[in-house]
């Protein structure tokens, strides 16, 4: 397969985060290159939970199903102290009425890139492997890199192009951008094995001690689980030095727990690291995923994130391409993602000194106080309302963000910003309605005589599909009005404009200003 010599975006790394952006490009018709270094997909699990979010945006690549087939809700959790069940919830159903997708997903990381890496060969799309970007530089209309391939070196041009290159990434590198922030002393294991012991497999197990916390995650496969977990303060050996028996030993010394452990898959030990550059771009140069932010594993929310960092990014690049949108709208992919990559340290970080925290009254909540109450703060509706969008990453906003224009939603519970939220409606989801890689226009009304807005433009009309949807009670209680109303969706399915008025010059307005689509 010979690289070719000129595309509209190169993307350096095939994990989860650049196979998303592949596959989005793809949904968009946008010429891409995809290469990393590596021989193909990765055989380890490494990242375990998909969150609803993540499901959603599998939705629209028509995946959603698949992954659910392969991987495993995350439904029980039982909280163990000394080798004795102290509590349990059930997780199963947490988010009921909030997304299509009301639970966490297992599903290791290796199978996620597969489902997308299939995606892109059944659209007839295929990752450079084995090819590794040596340097580059850029202008004011493209972008030249220099790759090593092994059949020698070759010279790129490009568009634009997405550093997806890890936490060592050079992208970043060469760009300038420091990846300042801190790194927690302790060092973590995890191991995929197989386990014989007491506890069935159909539940998540967290080992609270006093000295530190594990978890063991069920996995497909009999007896398999993933063990995660820290080794004290005070533990003196490098990453890299600890041997798999030291691990063992101290699992079972920690834990008290009679258990057999065989079938070792995979092990690594690490520290973990909380930082992020300060900005996600300069020039025609992207940073995604954890090239531009890392942070504690706590809450499962790395590989999620960068999925969502090439979601938000993949549709203005597409629309900057195509000639719908000026150039000046890539800046708010650095606005969005950033503002929530420092809210993600922050509180993976907070989750994370919660789990490991050596303070006494901290150990006091984590050992004895939580796991016997758990299940009735979980079963709270305003724990659930709070809880889950955190978690499930569907509660971030762009509010702040220059593409959401609030002018018009005063009136309403919702903000331009927010998430579309996700509702039935005539028992058909709200987002089988919003499949489509373009914006939005629905309105919400009690008749059904509304003329379709007046798209003259054909800018417009390529970029907009226009539908008249009942304004139900489901509707109403979401958005809070009964007045008839429109809502102007982006194709990453946020909201750009709550308007109260069913007029479309609102819309067409927002087209013009926002999108300064070029002539």
């Amino acid at each position: 397969m010979t690289t070719p010599a000129r595309t509209q975006v190169l993307i350096v790394g095939a994990g989860p985060t650049g196979l998303s952006l592949a596959c989005q490009l793809i949904r968009y018709n946008i010429d891409f290159v995809i290469i990393d270094k590596s021989p193909g997909v990765t055989d380890y699990s490494k990242a375990l939970g998909v969150h609803a979010r993540t499901l959603e945006i599998y939705e629209q690549l028509g995946i959603a199903d698949q992954a659910i087939v392969q991987g495993t809700v995350a439904g029980k959790v039982r909280m163990l102290a000394g080798a004795q069940v102290r509590g349990e919830v059930d997780l199963s159903n947490v988010g009921a009425g909030l997304s299509p997708y009301p639970y966490m997903l297992v599903l290791e990381q290796s199978k996620n890139e597969r489902l997308l890496y299939d995606f892109m060969l059944t659209h007839g799309k295929n990752v450079y492997w084995q090819t590794e970007l040596v340097d580059f530089s850029q202008d004011e209309t493209s972008v030249t890199a220099q790759l090593k391939t092994a059949n020698g070196e070759i010279t790129v041009e490009a568009n634009y192009m997405v550093g997806c290159d890890g936490p060592r990434s050079l992208v970043r590198h060469n760009l300038g951008l420091a990846f300042e922030g801190s790194t927690f002393e302790r060092i973590f294991y995890v191991a995929d094995v197989q386990i014989d012991w007491q506890f069935s497999h159909d539940a998540l197990h967290v080992c609270l001690s006093r000295n530190a916390g594990m978890a063991f995650f069920p996995m497909p496969g009999e007896n398999r689980y993933r063990i995660v977990g820290a080794f004290p303060e005070g533990f003196d050996k490098d990453e890299g030095e600890t041997l798999y028996e030291e691990i063992e030993q101290y699992i079972k010394q920690q834990s008290g727990i009679a258990l057999e452990i065989s079938h070792v898959n995979w092990f690594s030990t690490y520290k973990v690291h909380t930082r992020h550059v300060e900005k996600f771009s300069v020039g025609r140069c992207f940073l995604a995923g954890d090239s531009a932010h890392v942070h504690t594993p706590a809450g499962g929310q790395g590989m999620n994130t960068g999925i969502q960092d090439a979601y938000n990014l993949a549709w203005k690049l597409a629309f900057v391409l195509q000639g719908k949108a000026h150039a000046k709208i890539l800046d708010t992919y650095n606005h969005e993602r950033l503002e929530n990559a420092k809210h993600l340290v922050r509180t993976t970080d907070r989750m994370f000194n919660l789990v490991s925290s050596q303070s006494w009254f901290i150990k006091l909540m984590r050992t004895v106080i939580i796991p016997p109450i758990a299940k009735y703060i979980v079963a709270l509706n305003a724990f659930k309302k709070r809880f889950f969008p955190l978690i499930s990453q569907i509660g971030i906003n762009y509010r702040t963000s220059s593409l959401s224009k609030h002018d018009g939603d005063q009136a309403f519970t919702i903000k331009a910003g927010d998430r579309m939220p996700w509702f039935m409606l005539d028992g058909v989801s709200i987002y089988d309605k919003l499949q489509g890689p373009r914006f939005h226009l629905l309105t919400f009304a009690n008749i059904s005589d509304e003329k379709q807005p007046d798209a003259a433009e054909s800018k417009i009309t390529d970029m907009l599909d226009y539908q008249v949807l009942p304004l139900s009670e489901t509707v109403a209680e979401a958005f809070g009005t009964t007045q008839p109303f429109n809502v102007l969706i982006r194709p990453d399915n946020y909201i750009a404009l709550i308007s109260v008025a069913t007029s479309p010059e609102p819309v067409k307005e927002y087209l013009a200003e926002i999108m300064q689509a070029s002539s």
